[in-house]
């Protein structure tokens, strides 16, 4: 990526002009979360109808029930989710009069910011592996039933790795924050004032929706989610954390499939 100013390269970059009102905001949050848990069901339903067995005599909660524990219908039912999301979220930022790159900030990053908030991740990564270590913590058990259950492991690893990083990241560091963020951005407010707004909510929301983890991991992703949130005020660009996401989650696939293997 190329390099930029620090003065460029630290700016908070909020639209101009707010594309929802308060209340409209208030909407917007429930209404994503809302369509991220249906877009779930409606890539189990497609998938489970595609790969399970008897899907044809089968009832709709049989299919949820064991579409969602099979990896191949998991993994196909994340990029079904993505198309689902990408296509809701550019479709409400289009109604709004909104400019879509600019609105989630698809823009180059610095280098040099890049590598800084690598290197901050990695040292996250670090201490909550060793964390997880001391409490005896298994963060990844849900994944056992996926994994001995896929079609295919690189499937899986493409759906949780890849894609699942985009479309959350698109989401909860991309159109709600940028909503949330502008809502607290007028006199005598700050951008930064927005900033934080933006982060604390999207990462508890974030967090929350992460069903199949205990307290422990919430209270871990919660903080993953704030770094996620940094990465985006401070390089500027929504690219950065998509980028350290698909890190993350690419190394916590690699340390699950050594322990397996």
């Amino acid at each position: 990526m190329p390099n930029k100013s620090a003065a460029e390269t630290n700016k908070v970059v909020i639209h101009p002009q707010p594309l929802f009102t308060r209340l409209g905001t208030l909407l917007l949050i429930i209404g994503m979360v809302v369509f991220f848990f249906i877009s779930q069901l409606i890539g189990i339903y497609i998938a489970g109808k595609l790969v399970l067995p008897t899907a044809k005599s089968a009832t709709v909660g049989d299919i949820f029930f064991f579409g969602s524990n099979d990896g191949t219908v998991v993994s196909i039912s994340i990029m079904i989710g993505c198309v689902l999301l990408v296509a809701i979220s550019a479709l409400v930022i289009r109604v709004r009069g909104g400019n879509l790159k600019q609105y989630l900030v698809l823009r180059p990053f610095s280098l040099a910011v890049g590598m800084g908030m690598i290197g901050l991740l990695l040292i996250f990564m670090i201490g909550s592996q060793a964390l997880t270590y001391v409490l005896d913590k298994s963060p990844l058990a849900f994944v056992d039933p996926l994994y001995q259950s896929v079609s295919s492991v690189w499937l899986l690893i493409f759906a949780m790795v890849i894609v699942a990083p985009i479309y959350e990241e698109l989401i909860f560091r991309g159109i709600l924050w940028s909503a949330i963020a502008e809502q607290f951005t007028s006199p005598p407010d700050t951008e930064y004032r927005g900033a934080i707004v933006a982060s604390l909510v999207t990462s508890l929301i974030f967090a929350v929706i992460h069903l199949q983890y205990g307290i422990y991991e919430i209270s871990t992703i919660v903080v993953l989610a704030l770094l996620f949130c940094y990465a985006r005020i401070k390089s500027g660009s929504l690219i950065l954390p998509i980028l350290l996401h698909i890190i993350n989650n690419g190394a916590a696939m690699w340390q699950y499939l050594a322990q397996v293997a």
